[in-house]
């Protein structure tokens, strides 16, 4: 449930030269005084770029790390400069002292050379970034233990890196505001975003949150799954028991009943819909696909639509091997086309669900 930078394994990330000139997006659009009159930020094509770039620069934090580049010949800091933002602090795992995030935030000083005087509507003051497996000696074995226990468990809340990254996130909006405040991961740094995001949410808080290729798959949905169906199917076999048994429920009553029950689960989804992540897929990445619906295809709508439970990207035009498609570049590639599905994913309303029951 993970990846090297940008999803390649060991040799073909060796292979490729990270600097953000080579493999970063093209004709993107330089921020400038324009962004004061139509914010870029606006755009949810510039958004995504954006974010996938400051994943990109939390991998890279950990490969400049242990290859030893500082300075100008570090590749990290190229990812986050171009969006003017800039590295408050990077989150270090006390396991193994690697580099598992990055914080950072919008850098005024920066903005000013070119003549920003004020930060674009839509821009976030603070984003945590947070990456997935690096399969490299110096990172693999606890990445490892916690796509494990990712897949095991359907929680990541035993790991110090859930810890950090909530710790780091509670003091941003503290200081900046939760709407000022975004989180971003791809695969395992998906599932930390996510779940972190959930732990927010739950007391009431609600931060930006954007999942590339984020896991799907693991044992505990699908023993919870199991446990719902054969619940719903206990509760059928007792209600239709009680009602060929008993003869003192009056049609009226029962009709209540089944109008509270139903009351109940829309003031759910009510609950449910207060927090929308972002979560982007590519239906061929057997990791993050189980998030698309039965069929695995999704209901391509416009993004006008609303009261759904997450806004899921689903990749129409893009690579199909698999590595490739759990990979991060394709969603700064400008190769890539994008549908906007706001069918209600299952698995995402699962999640949700868990938050209010």
């Amino acid at each position: 449930m993970g990846s090297n930078a940008a999803g390649k394994p060991p040799a073909a990330a060796a292979a490729v030269s990270w600097e953000f000139h080579a493999t970063g997006p093209r004709n993107l659009s330089t921020p400038g005084w324009r962004d004061l009159i139509r914010s870029s930020w606006r755009d949810p094509n510039y958004r995504r770029i954006a974010m996938s770039c400051f994943v990109q620069a939390a991998y890279l934090l950990e490969l400049d790390r242990q290859e030893s580049r500082t300075g100008e010949a570090a590749l990290a800091p190229n990812w986050w400069k171009p969006f003017k933002y800039k590295l408050v602090r990077p989150l270090i795992d006390s396991r193994d002292g690697s580099i598992y995030g990055a914080l950072l935030e919008w850098d005024q000083l920066a903005a000013l050379a070119d003549l920003i005087v004020v930060k674009p509507q839509g821009a976030p003051k603070v984003v945590l970034a947070l990456r997935g497996t690096v399969l490299k000696q110096l990172t693999v074995v606890r990445d490892l233990e916690d796509d494990l226990r990712l897949f095991a468990l359907d929680s990541l809340r035993g790991s110090v890196r859930f810890t950090g990254a909530l710790e780091v996130l509670k003091l941003a909006i503290h200081k900046h505001g939760s709407a000022n405040v975004c989180v971003a991961g791809h695969s395992l740094g998906a599932g930390f975003a996510l779940q972190v995001g959930k732990a927010l949410a739950k007391d009431g808080t609600f931060v930006e949150c954007h999942l590339f290729n984020p896991p799907s798959v693991s044992l505990g949905t699908g023993l919870r799954k199991f446990q719902e169906k054969a619940s719903s199917v206990l509760k059928r076999y007792i209600s239709r028991s009680g009602s060929s048994s008993s003869s003192n429920v009056s049609p009226g009553e029962e009709q209540q009943a089944a109008s509270q029950v139903e009351v109940g689960e829309e003031e759910l989804n009510k609950e449910v819909k207060r927090w929308v992540p972002n979560l982007y897929i590519n239906s061929c990445d057997y990791i993050c696909c189980f998030y698309a619906d039965r069929s695995g295809v999704a209901a391509v709508t416009t993004e006008k639509r609303s009261g759904v439970h997450s806004k899921l990207y689903v990749i129409a035009k893009g690579p199909s091997k698999f590595l490739e498609a759990h990979g991060l570049q394709q969603w700064w590639s400008d190769d890539s086309e994008l549908h906007l599905a706001v069918h209600d994913s299952k698995l995402m309303y699962r999640h949700l669900k868990s938050l209010y029951v």
